[in-house]
């Protein structure tokens, strides 16, 4: 069996341990592919995890290290995610995305009504549930399921 390999990466971000099926999803919330970027993307799925446990995405984005921000993105797809940070070939620095408590501006909300919607504000959510993923509007109170937030 021809087993095709993942080039290692110089200076960049990978993103392991994403749940099967949601790296494009990532990618997405990261607002990959960008126009103009030149930088490589690579995008592994379904792959085995090595341990036994099952199956997992991987991605690796070469050239960018990820802001605080959109790693509040990914855990909010991702829970669990390992960030890898890669200078130089080697890992310079390894965490696991955490969700926070709040979130701001990174989720809009679905009411309608919301102040957010119409005037300049930026939204913000406190996290009610962490697993199922529950999050409420701080402005309007609505609440927002996993399926709704991915």
């Amino acid at each position: 069996m021809k087993e095709f390999i993942v080039p290692p990466i110089r200076n960049g971000t990978v993103i392991d341990h994403i749940p099967p099926g949601k790296s494009v999803r990532v990618l997405e919330v990261l607002g990959i592919p960008r126009p103009g970027s030149t930088s490589i993307v690579s995008l592994a799925m379904n792959v085995e995890t090595g341990r036994g446990a099952g199956r997992k995405d991987i991605v690796k984005i070469e050239d960018r290290e990820l802001e605080r921000e959109e790693l509040d993105r990914i855990a909010l797809i991702a829970p669990g995610a390992t960030i890898n940070i890669i200078r130089n070939y080697d890992v310079a620095r390894k965490h696991t995305v955490d969700l926070p408590d709040t979130i701001e501006g990174v989720v809009q909300c679905q009411n309608p009504d919301c102040v957010t919607l119409s005037e300049p504000v930026a939204s913000r959510f406190q996290v009610t549930s962490r697993d199922p993923l529950v999050i409420r509007c701080d402005y309007c109170r609505h609440v927002l399921s996993q399926e709704a937030v991915a």
